[in-house]
């Protein structure tokens, strides 16, 4: 702004011209920083403005360049100005249907999504002390906050992000796995590496599709190597997963694999006699099948697991899509 090789007496001129173009924008430069003038023209109606002597031009400058110069200057410090209180939204009389039910009506269609506000970091470390602050979350934004401060068990020393899940907010079906692993960890979204193909998979054979279930894991952060996660880890996570299925209400759970399944039973016994037979979490009905990691080492077990999604379906009231035979 300030014309290379000027003098010295050009620059103080133009400086303290400057400087009057900020106060006209209410910009006072005082102890070494800009900020608003509460005594500016903010605050003082125009017409009650003490008259001041028009402020000498730069040299060569016109009147609409010395316009564009005030809008240069005082922009970026637009954000230092109050803001008005926002006008109340009036609620709309016919709510718009947002997508994610499941097909025929069995799914809840999810809220209009909202932008959340941001919260102030909270921090979780004690368990009794946390287990009151996620139980009172009051949506899964809330949820996701906590999780992303969690530092409950030692999963979070080495965790590059939190896993909470994704899904639709009000899906009928829920499914469950053990632990993020790398990709997961990575991308802070559930079951997104190979395994996580072959579950989309699966939930396309199944005729839905990601975004109509919720996915989401007994911990929420990554163990180091991919190792199973410990018992006193799962019941620190715990309270997370209880609050999700609260808040989501989802009218079936699917267990994927041997952890998520007795980390939810409570039981030891082998995967093979637990898939297939309906048990209950939360008294909603659950599903134990195999882990999609699984099926990828053990081909032969995606018959089993497609007999138990045939199943979900079918206590959902849903029709297995003509042509399926599986993932």
């Amino acid at each position: 702004m300030i014309e290379h090789g000027a003098s010295w007496q050009d620059l103080l001129r133009q400086t303290r011209v400057y400087l009057e173009i900020l106060r006209e924008g209410g910009i006072e430069f005082a102890d070494g920083q800009f900020a608003k003038s509460v005594k500016a023209a903010v605050e003082m109606p125009t017409a009650t403005r003490p008259k001041t002597a028009p402020a000498s031009q730069p040299r060569g400058m016109s009147a609409e360049e010395r316009a564009a110069l005030k809008a240069a200057l005082t922009d970026p410090y637009a954000r230092l100005m109050p803001k008005p209180p926002a006008a109340p939204v009036a609620p709309s009389a016919r709510p718009t249907p947002a997508s994610g039910a499941l097909p025929g009506g069995i799914g809840r269609a999810a809220p209009a999504s909202v932008a959340p506000a941001k919260a102030a970091k909270v921090t979780l470390k004690d368990r009794t002390e946390g287990a009151k602050i996620i139980a009172a979350a009051g949506d899964l934004n809330q949820l996701q906050h906590l999780i992303s401060g969690c530092y409950m068990c030692n999963l979070s020393a080495g965790r590059t992000h939190t896993v909470p899940g994704e899904g639709n907010p009000r899906a009928a079906l829920m499914f469950i796995g053990e632990a993020p692993g790398y990709h997961e960890d990575v991308q802070g979204r559930p079951f997104v590496g190979r395994a996580g193909e072959l579950l989309t998979k699966m939930i396309e054979a199944m005729g839905l599709r990601r975004t109509d279930v919720y996915i989401a894991n007994i911990v929420k952060c990554r163990p180091p190597g991919n190792r199973d996660p410990l018992p006193e880890e799962m019941l620190a996570c715990e309270p997370y997963l209880k609050r999700q299925i609260e808040l989501i209400r989802p009218k079936v759970i699917c267990a994927l694999g041997r952890i998520a399944i007795q980390g939810l039973l409570r039981e030891t016994t082998p995967i093979t006699q637990l898939r297939g037979q309906w048990r209950t979490y939360q008294n909603i009905p659950l599903m134990p099948t195999f882990h999609p990691a699984y099926l990828l080492r053990n081909p032969g077990g995606k018959r089993f697991a497609w007999e138990d999604l045939k199943a979900i379906l079918a206590k959902l009231g849903l029709p297995v899509p003509a042509g399926r035979g599986g993932p």
